[in-house]
């Protein structure tokens, strides 16, 4: 450590085999055996599932939420007041709640044909109003994500101070609307799970682009009724993140119960379409905001009513809670306040 100061740039170790392209990423992975699956994922964003029809020919090979008994639900529900938590089922059973949604997971011997096998298999939905608007998501009479809720507010927060005081006296205020796009963090590598029975240990092994290995290993053993010593995660390199390749995926439930059913490791690579339709995206916020400052410039007081759109469920284990939570933290940015 003597050698590089603090504040010195010190080289990065990994750089060479990266930049000579010897990186190993989920992709690049090969297991003797392995078949891969594809996903039938909902084709619109709020509707009860009445039938899901499978071809004769593929009812070995195509799973639906039917045959993952005993397989909990993805649940993540922090300790914060008022806080109402999703109940996330790994595959979809009676409603989808957005375009994307996983419904039935198809298992072939290369990627292309099981996303044919995926083609073949038919979904009866019965259309329900979706609302893809956080603004309007909070107006009395807007369709239901949970029903059992009663609104679609996962949590609210407040933080007080004497802003009414301030606007009384205020030389300038300056009032805005502000709208942040949803955001899509298309990292270099997509995310990817190879899952595996160890054939010699007969714990369930995942190889999966994550960041975050450990939270993933106690959501597989929460969802599959698995002790931590039966789950081995392993993260390879990892191509880019950006926050989604922290939290525990669907589908990585889904591999972990499939390959504890078969003799052979099972593989899911994520496509674009996927990721722009099916993922943690994020940022979507809006602000109505008012700056209070003198008449020199000094700021003397934000008051500022935010909405975050958190999606349909509640990510695991993070929560939905902390894009909110963040703002009375960040929004007053370097200035201090009187």
């Amino acid at each position: 450590m003597a050698k590089y100061g603090i504040g010195a740039s010190a080289p990065r170790k990994e750089d060479d085999r990266f930049l000579r392209g010897r990186g190993q990423y989920v992709g690049d992975i090969r297991m003797a055996g392995t078949r891969d699956v594809a996903f039938v994922r909902s084709p619109i964003a709020h509707a009860r599932l009445k039938r899901i029809n499978i071809p004769e020919q593929f009812r070995n090979v195509v799973f639906t939420a039917e045959h993952l008994t005993g397989v909990k639900p993805i649940i993540s529900a922090p300790p914060l007041k008022g806080f109402k938590y999703s109940v996330e089922p790994i595959l979809a059973a009676d409603k989808v709640r957005y375009v994307g949604e996983m419904v039935a997971m198809c298992l072939a011997s290369t990627r292309a044909q099981a996303e044919d096998i995926a083609s073949a298999v038919t979904l009866e939905l019965e259309e329900l109003p979706a609302v893809t608007d956080m603004l309007e998501a909070c107006q009395p009479g807007s369709p239901l994500v949970h029903e059992e809720w009663g609104d679609n507010i996962f949590v609210e927060f407040s933080e007080n101070g004497p802003v009414d005081e301030v606007a009384k006296t205020a030389a300038i205020k300056v009032t805005r609307n502000i709208r942040t796009a949803r955001h899509c963090m298309f990292p270099m590598e997509g995310r990817g799970i190879i899952a595996f029975r160890d054939p010699r240990l007969r714990y369930l092994t995942l190889i999966t682009s994550t960041q975050f290995p450990h939270s993933v290993q106690t959501g597989l053993c929460e969802c599959l009724g698995l002790e931590d010593g039966e789950v081995r995660v392993i993260s390879p390199d990892v191509g880019g993140g950006f926050g989604y390749k922290g939290l525990l995926c669907r589908e990585e439930v889904a591999l972990g119960w499939l390959a504890l059913q078969v003799d052979h490791p099972v593989r899911w690579l994520e496509d674009c379409r996927e990721h722009l339709s099916a993922n943690a995206n994020c940022r979507e916020h809006h602000y109505h905001i008012s700056g209070y400052a003198s008449r020199d410039g000094k700021l003397l007081a934000i008051d500022c009513i935010g909405h975050v759109d958190a999606g349909a469920y509640s990510s695991y284990p993070i929560s939905s809670a902390p894009e909110a939570a963040q703002i009375a933290n960040l929004l007053p940015g370097p200035y201090v306040f009187p």
